[in-house]
């Protein structure tokens, strides 16, 4: 299993040289970081909004399907939870098949809102993108210890 920490401003450049950082410095979060040794396997970013937001996960292809992503939305739930928050929410994409059986895996489900199409350019730190896509609302109630699993209904817990 990969060692995941917070993102110290000291591996910035290291992480950002094989990943995008895409949300850094925007203020309302943190990235979390999977490592082999001093090698950055992916990341993931915790917005602290409320509900919180698991954004931007992303792997390096070479590590994909050996249970990264797992472990860092694992970790991001763990601090959500040390934070105080009892759900953890996320978009996924409606053509992500992947990443939807991923988090249906670890007890995501629809947070009952209907599909949200976004369109257009988007201003990231990395620079612009254009996207055309229809995102799903997804959700996780969070509840006890660390790793706990709970119910993803949204009117539970």
């Amino acid at each position: 299993m990969p060692d995941i920490r917070p993102l110290a401003s000291t591996e910035i450049d290291v992480v950002g040289a094989v990943l995008g950082l895409a949300r850094l410095h925007q203020g309302d979060g943190v990235y979390l970081v999977a490592w082999q040794g001093s090698e950055p396997l992916g990341h993931a970013h915790l917005a602290l909004t409320d509900p919180p937001e698991l954004q931007d996960v992303e792997i390096r292809l070479e590590y994909r399907r050996h249970g990264v992503a797992s472990s860092l939305t694992a970790y991001a739930e763990d601090e959500a939870r040390r934070r105080g928050f009892h759900r953890l929410r996320l978009d996924v994409s409606v053509d992500n098949a992947p990443a939807q059986a991923l988090y249906r895996r670890c007890g995501y489900a629809s947070a009952g809102e209907a599909p949200r199409r976004v369109t257009g350019t988007i201003q990231l730190r990395t620079g612009p993108i254009e996207v055309d896509e229809t995102l799903l609302v997804w959700e996780k109630r969070l509840s006890g210890g660390p790793h706990t699993t709970v119910s993803s209904r949204p009117d539970a817990g």
